[in-house]
């Protein structure tokens, strides 16, 4: 897939995501053969403020590129003067988020709220394409706001019309948000209508998803999202798959613990200990949730308070693995709770409030 002078071949894209898509995480799915690689949302407001948290957000090394900025808010003015300053800093693509359903993004109608008005999303398009110094453009997209009003095929011409060099589709409505059976179907009649690359979005959690979406539809490529988080192997996976027409399958505990520990170095490098502890456990919960002793895991990890206590947790725990000394797991039903909500682990209080709180700014 190419996106102006980018080209992605068939890799794989990493989403943006809040509080989970940060520096430590892009590249250690670039590691694994993620093709491009997206920052959490930004603030465009932030962005011209020069609020600190915001702009600390934008901070990429050479080893993530190419890389794509995510963008949120609904002014085309402040969005066109965001983007010049992003510019600057000259990731390989922008995107406008145009399709997150958090009730904390929509208060402000900014997200999934833009879907309702073509007239606004064209004009935050032509905007951005305008003041963006030729870096492409990528606008992340829902169906609509719910079944009865699908208006995806309206709003994927209103993008292309505007100059945009990629439409991501999140095959949902923003109703549905993430609870919901994604609907792939749409992605074929999407990709009919519009002569740039289509990316596809939406329960993907193997090589071999990815790879039925692309052939179902005929989207250009895949952004991953819930499907990386533990598991950034199904980059290398999926490349494997369409180089051999074999997927290599799931990684062993070994290579998990060390791509774990890696993520762990990356974390605390970026971050610092004390930041960097409170990300570094839930990280490795996704990376151990597969395997049997994920129940100890949780009985232990949360009360650890120092990061050499946790990198010796790990190692330890990955022998525990080896050694076959857990008992069998019900992972039926933590894949379950997972795709309900990705801190499965959190009572439905303590998930609220961390959402809010990582949706600040």
């Amino acid at each position: 897939m190419k996106i102006g002078d980018l080209d992605l071949g068939h890799k794989l894209l990493l989403a943006p995501m809040a509080d989970i898509s940060d520096s430590s995480f892009r590249k250690i799915c670039k590691e694994q053969g993620a093709g491009l690689t997206y920052t959490q949302m930004i603030s465009a407001k932030g962005v011209i403020e020069g609020n600190f948290d915001q702009l600390k957000l934008l901070a990429f090394d050479k080893r993530e590129k190419p890389l794509g900025v995510q963008i949120l808010g609904s002014d085309p003015g402040i969005i066109g003067e965001a983007v010049k300053e992003i510019a600057k800093y000259k990731p390989d693509i922008i995107d406008i988020n145009s399709g997150c359903p958090i009730d904390k993004v929509t208060k402000h109608n900014f997200g999934a709220c833009i879907l309702d008005n073509k007239i606004l999303l064209g004009e935050i398009v032509k905007s951005m394409v305008n003041s963006s110094g030729g870096i492409p453009i990528s606008v992340k997209i829902r169906l609509g706001r719910d079944e009865k009003n699908i208006n995806i095929l309206e709003n994927a011409r209103v993008v292309e019309e505007n100059g945009a060099s990629l439409l991501i589709v999140h095959t949902r409505t923003r109703k549905e948000k993430y609870y919901e059976p994604a609907n792939w179907k749409d992605l074929a009649s999407i990709k009919k209508a519009i002569s740039i690359p289509l990316v596809g979005n939406g329960s993907v959690f193997t090589p071999t998803d990815a790879k039925n979406m692309i052939e179902q539809t005929g989207c250009d490529s895949v952004m991953i999202a819930r499907g990386a988080l533990g598991t950034p192997f199904i980059f290398s996976r999926f490349n494997k798959l369409m180089e051999t027409g074999i997927d290599p399958g799931v990684s062993d505990v070994k290579e998990v613990a060390e791509v774990a520990l890696r993520h762990l170095d990356y974390l605390e490098s970026e971050k610092g200990e004390f930041v960097a502890l409170g990300h570094a456990k839930k990280n490795f919960v996704w990376y151990f949730r597969e395997f049997n002793g994920i129940s100890k895991i949780l009985e232990d990890v949360f009360s650890i308070n120092k990061y050499s206590t946790l990198r010796e947790y790990v190692q330890e725990h990955a022998e525990k693995i080896l050694r076959g000394e857990f008992e069998n797991e019900n992972f039926d039903e933590i894949k379950r709770k997972f795709l309900v909500k990705v801190l499965f682990w959190l009572p439905d209080a303590d998930y609220d409030a961390s959402k809010s709180n990582n949706k600040k700014g």
